[in-house]
């Protein structure tokens, strides 16, 4: 028990506090509260662990008018119907937890550049940690960077969309030293603006050094062709190794260096193709078809169809054709062509124009031929379960 003097003395000490808080508030001031609890108060989610949270020192006290509301119900007073919010929850069940404070100050930052509530959906869809991050911070310069850049609201909703962590990049180490370069390699605004739409990764992942200029170079594209900006920009996203190990992958089929950069010239979407793929059809190409290796620089697309939907099975039928000394629709059709026609071509010209049993019997070897996918994939995942054979 306390001393009737020591009752006192704290008697007196809890009036002076009550008394100098009440003054200081009234006077505008505010306390300062420890580090600890500031970091506490401004993560997103108070139950995730502590690595995963962002300080935030703007948000860093909930006020009491926010006790009552629940995230839900901040998301449906934003714009989101029960639909969307369900989506939300589902890509980022954190966000049930949400510290409100911070969910309606980071929300109400991306009303004025358009967001709308199915737009929030792709975006935490993209990037599930997006109201994790400290979105705010140098915001207004990035933002106005990107608007003079891009020139218009709409382009900008567009792009953050398809990137959004186009909010968060450093503008001075990563936005604008990648556009820079760009310009450099003397791309127009237009074809900036048109690349970074079409690619979303190309400010993070744009890495340009001596070596990379060289195979710019090899690909002999003029800086006026309009390939140039395709060539250029894939060439400067991709990784030295990776272009190292699909060099080395197209190698093996007896290219040189030069025959394979003046491919990529004619075709840069080539170095977006794994190297298995490049494998597979490759081996196809030579083994089933019975082409040369080099057929595929008059014919880049053979490496570009998919093997067992189109190339197998449309290879298969016309060699099914000719065995049975059948003509096709248009006379002098080669396999190329048939490769490269529409689906609906395809079956007129080689199976439809047959008497009903024999077209009967090509549709029948086709849709076998296309559905080895179907059963191959139903297997592997037979497999990974654990099902017997």
């Amino acid at each position: 028990m306390l001393s009737t003097s020591k009752r006192d003395v704290l008697t007196v000490i809890r009036f002076l506090f009550t008394t100098s808080s009440s003054f200081i508030r009234n006077a505008g001031f505010r306390i300062p509260l420890p580090a600890t609890f500031t970091t506490k108060c401004s993560t997103l989610c108070l139950n995730e662990p502590e690595e995963e949270c962002i300080e935030d020192s703007e948000l860093s006290v909930v006020s009491s008018n926010h006790r009552n509301i629940s995230p839900l119900q901040v998301l449906r007073i934003w714009g989101c119907d029960d639909d969307e919010i369900s989506k939300l929850f589902t890509r980022r069940p954190a966000l049930q937890r949400a510290n409100v404070a911070q969910l309606e100050f980071k929300l109400s930052l991306l009303k004025p550049l358009g967001i709308t509530s199915s737009d929030l959906v792709k975006i935490i869809n993209c990037r599930p940690r997006f109201f994790s991050c400290r979105i705010h911070l140098v915001l207004d310069e990035r933002i106005n960077y990107f608007m003079e850049f891009l020139g218009s609201k709409e382009v900008l909703r567009r792009v953050i969309i398809r990137n959004p962590s186009l909010m968060l990049y450093d503008l001075d180490d990563k936005i604008k030293p990648a556009i820079e370069s760009y310009k450099e390699l003397g791309f127009s605004q237009q074809d900036l603006v048109a690349m970074l739409i079409s690619r979303p990764t190309l400010i993070p992942r744009t890495n340009f050094n001596e070596e990379k200029f060289g195979y710019i170079q090899k690909t002999g594209v003029a800086r006026e062709s309009k390939m140039f900006k395709y060539v250029a920009t894939l060439i400067g996203v991709s990784r030295m190794e990776t272009i190292q190990e699909k060099l080395g992958n197209l190698e093996k089929f007896g290219f040189s260096e030069e025959e394979i950069w003046h491919l990529c010239g004619k075709c840069p979407v080539l170095l977006t193709l794994s190297v298995e793929k490049v494998q597979r059809n490759m081996t196809f190409v030579i083994a089933s078809m019975k082409l040369p290796a080099h057929s595929v620089f008059k014919h880049p697309f053979l490496l570009l169809l998919n093997l067992e939907t189109q190339l197998k099975p449309r290879a298969d039928l016309v060699k099914r054709v000719l065995e049975m000394r059948l003509k096709p629709l248009v006379k002098e059709v080669n396999i190329f062509t048939a490769l490269r026609m529409s689906e609906k071509r395809f079956l007129k010209v080689y199976v439809m124009c047959h008497p009903q049993d024999i077209a009967d019997e090509l549709m029948e070897l086709y849709e076998k031929s296309k559905n080895m996918k179907r059963l191959a994939e139903k297997s592997k995942k037979f497999i990974r379960k654990g099902f017997p054979f």
